[in-house]
């Protein structure tokens, strides 16, 4: 059944792929939902097995077959079923399925409908090669798959020349890491002769001392491909500009695949990083650094899919920041609980932009709890779990983070994360108040039109209802995962305000959000165009010049290089050579003119040179 979790998107994608021009929609979207729904079903029967029939060391490998045979070079299709494989295999599934049925729904009249689905199918296999993976080589084949999907999905609607900037900008700046990630292999296998992963992780504690430059440079190498693929410092411009794509799609990357790979990758190779003092300092570092410039980017955002996705790479650099301090339980637990939440979160904003005719400007919706009530319920618990509120998912996960963080003397990563606690609910309600209460400001967008409630399906609605739910319960889930993040850390101050002071600081910032979006919203607007604070909106608005600067640095030279050598140097360098051969070519071509008199006079002049030669020597 492990390998039916894999093969049954891939399946479906091939269908897909080749009938797509000839396949009705209703038929397309059985196979596309269908087939991901399989693979929730069997990873729910595979982790009952496997929780209530442990297997023996709790990893349970099933070799596919051999990839290739170069010397002592082996590796293999295997797949690799543990706990950490485990809770991974459940949110690519779970959340996926319900992102896949909320699709079936939000796309209906699409000219493109089983090609979408033949690219999510082959999206969420691609994630499920990662996961399961048992080589470090099959990983970065699931690596590079989740690439090139996220390229196709985000360019989705390519007739617009902005989507497809958006795909190229995702693939490249992604692809800046997995080419990080490539030579962090390298020097893998070199020190190693292998990269098959267990051998890989018993190997280096006994090749490597802790703090050993090997050691170091290799985890650095992988964090490379981890902040590419997971939007982090200083290869996170990506991942705004992704909201190009379906607003499913938005859901699936930023929810139950794509950005979580780098968070995986990191618990999966924790042997090697605890190795690494200085590159688990690194891996802190990022997570804070990041959370923090999300935080302050998505204040400023008016668009509702980028003020999410500015809160996803927020949350994405807390899971760093926990696995920077050893928290990994507690990062994988936060992954879990921001896959409902997030997932929630998307598709209630989608429901919001088709209502109001595919309008993303916050500052035009308004007064929507009234038309949409259950959507402002989704969309609220979402928030509520977001910011960690008491007894959503997202308090037992952030919160322990926090505290883990404390307790485990990284006080300046734990203020952070408690600054970054306070921008979260700030900027969360902000949405909620401005899309869902104040006054309706929908009339200018749309004419007379009203906003249209999302029609009564079930394909819209359950997968809402259960996203709900796991929202506000998901983190009563007890991950089946050990290791060093579950060890106790003595607190000598006695822990107590340092577990509710988050809860506090959050609460604060929902109170300032209410004063300043809703009851004072002329205070925000005041600030933002007073001449004394101006310039730090618009340093917030435009993500803190990150795309200015890279422009600076890296795009304008590539393209003035391009521009400067449009007719190819080298080339024009190298052709000097058959050019010659080919007007030598044209001269001895004159000769053969089929004239009778010349051949004569050509014969002859070369016998008088023939004689002359003679003679003279």
């Amino acid at each position: 059944m492990l390998s039916l979790i894999c093969f049954a998107p891939l399946l479906a994608f091939v269908v897909l792929t080749f009938a797509r021009e000839r396949m009705p929609e209703n038929l397309a979207a059985v196979i596309g939902v269908g087939s991901v729904g399989l693979s929730a079903l069997l990873t729910t029967i595979v982790g009952y097995n496997f929780l209530v029939h442990p297997v023996p060391g709790g990893v349970y490998v099933e070799s596919l077959w051999t990839w290739m045979q170069v010397g002592s070079f082996a590796p293999t299709f295997a797949l690799k079923l543990d706990a950490l494989s485990l809770t991974m295999l459940g949110v690519v599934t779970g959340v996926g399925f319900f992102i896949h049925l909320f699709a079936s729904w939000y796309m209906r009249g699409d000219d493109g409908y089983a090609r979408f689905f033949s690219y999510m199918n082959l999206f969420v296999a691609s994630m499920l090669f990662l996961v399961l993976a048992d080589d470090l080589l099959f990983l970065y084949f699931g690596w590079e798959g989740v690439g090139v999907c996220s390229y196709l999905l985000i360019g989705f609607w390519y007739k617009d020349p902005a989507n497809g900037a958006a795909a190229r900008k995702a693939f490249i700046v992604t692809r800046v890491g997995d080419t990080l990630m490539l030579i962090g292999l390298f020097v893998l296998y070199r020190e190693f002769d292998t990269l098959q992963i267990d051998a890989i992780l018993h190997a280096a504690p006994k090749a490597w001392a802790a703090g050993d430059p090997m050691a170091t440079l290799a985890c650095l190498l992988l964090l490379g491909g981890a902040v590419g693929k997971s939007a982090q410092l200083p290869l996170q411009t990506w991942l705004p500009d992704a909201m190009a794509g379906p607003t499913p799609v938005s859901a699936l990357i930023h929810a139950a695949t794509m950005v979580t790979a780098g968070v995986y990758l990191i618990a999966r190779m924790q042997p090697l990083f605890d190795l690494s003092p200085f590159a688990l300092a690194c891996v802190g570092a990022v997570g804070a650094i990041t959370l923090l410039l999300a935080g302050f980017t998505a204040l400023m955002q008016t668009d509702i899919k980028r003020i999410l996705a500015y809160s996803t790479m927020s949350q994405i650099g807390y899971m760093f920041l926990a696995e920077g301090v050893g928290a990994y339980e507690g990062a994988m637990f936060h992954l879990m609980t921001h896959a409902f939440f997030k997932a929630l979160l998307f598709l209630s904003a989608g429901s919001v932009i088709l209502a109001l005719h595919h309008e993303q400007d916050i500052f035009k919706m308004g007064g929507l709890r009234s038309r949409m009530p259950f959507v402002f319920a989704c969309m609220l618990v979402g928030t509520l779990a977001l910011t960690a509120f008491p007894f959503t998912a997202g308090y037992f996960s952030k919160d322990e983070i926090l505290h883990q963080a404390y307790l485990r003397g990284h006080h300046g990563l734990w203020l952070a994360g408690l600054i970054g606690a306070f921008l979260t609910s700030l900027y969360s309600f902000r949405l909620i108040f401005v899309v869902f209460f104040g006054p309706q400001r929908w009339h200018s967008t749309s004419g007379d039109q009203s906003p249209a409630p999302p029609a009564r399906a079930l394909s819209h609605q359950i997968p809402l209802a259960a996203l709900l739910a796991l929202s506000l319960f998901g983190g009563f889930i007890h991950l089946p995962l050990d290791g060093a993040s579950s060890a106790t850390v003595a607190d000598p101050a006695g822990g107590t305000w340092v577990e509710h002071l988050p809860v506090a600081v959050s609460l604060v910032g929902i109170a300032l959000a209410w004063l300043l979006f809703l009851r004072a919203p002329q205070l925000p607007a005041a600030l933002t165009t007073a001449p004394a604070t101006r310039w730090i909106g618009t340093l917030w608005r435009n993500a803190w010049g990150f795309d200015a600067l890279y422009s600076v640095l890296f795009v304008r030279p590539f393209v003035w290089l391009a521009q400067a050598n449009r007719n190819d140097i080298i080339d024009q360098i190298v052709g000097v050579i058959p050019a010659s051969l080919r007007g030598l070519g044209a001269v001895a071509t004159m000769t053969q003119n089929g004239n009778l008199r010349w051949y004569a006079a050509v014969a002859g002049a070369g016998l008088c040179l023939l004689l002359g030669l003679a003679t003279f020597t």
